[in-house]
């Protein structure tokens, strides 16, 4: 799991989030060629709003991340696609005009009922189209 804006508010969090995301896709290629494990491919999910966040622990401590913006990027991350970054529409109506997105369209996501999602393909270029 990977967290933007903590524990120091960054104004860009979701942007740089989304950078690392479509960053570790090849890197996630080159390594599983590397080792021969062609084939291997990761999923990322996106969300973005608020949590709770605290260290657990008595004896061996963990810092820890909690609520519904949890959830919701571990469901768009279950349910996205292999070599993809599957996103919220909270996170398409910050990114728009920044990064280029393939609509998915609406997705039953448990929990939640129905919501709108796309797939984050890349930084906008001056001629790049988004949905």
């Amino acid at each position: 799991m990977v967290v933007g804006g903590l524990p120091v508010l960054a104004e860009d969090h979701t942007e740089r989030v989304a950078r690392f995301a479509l960053a570790m896709q090849p890197l996630v290629n080159e390594i599983a060629d590397k080792f021969g494990m062609s084939g291997l491919a990761m999923r990322i999910g996106l969300h973005t709003g608020e949590v709770v966040a605290g260290v657990i622990g008595k004896k061996k401590f963990a810092y820890d991340l909690w609520g519904d913006t949890v959830n919701i990027a571990s469901r768009m991350e279950s349910h996205g696609e292999a070599g993809k970054v599957h996103v919220s529409e909270e996170v398409f109506a910050l990114l728009k005009d920044t990064f280029a997105f393939e609509k998915r369209g609406e997705i039953d996501i448990k929990g939640k009922g129905v919501m709108q999602t796309y797939f984050l393909a890349n930084r906008r270029t001056p001629h790049s189209k988004s949905v």
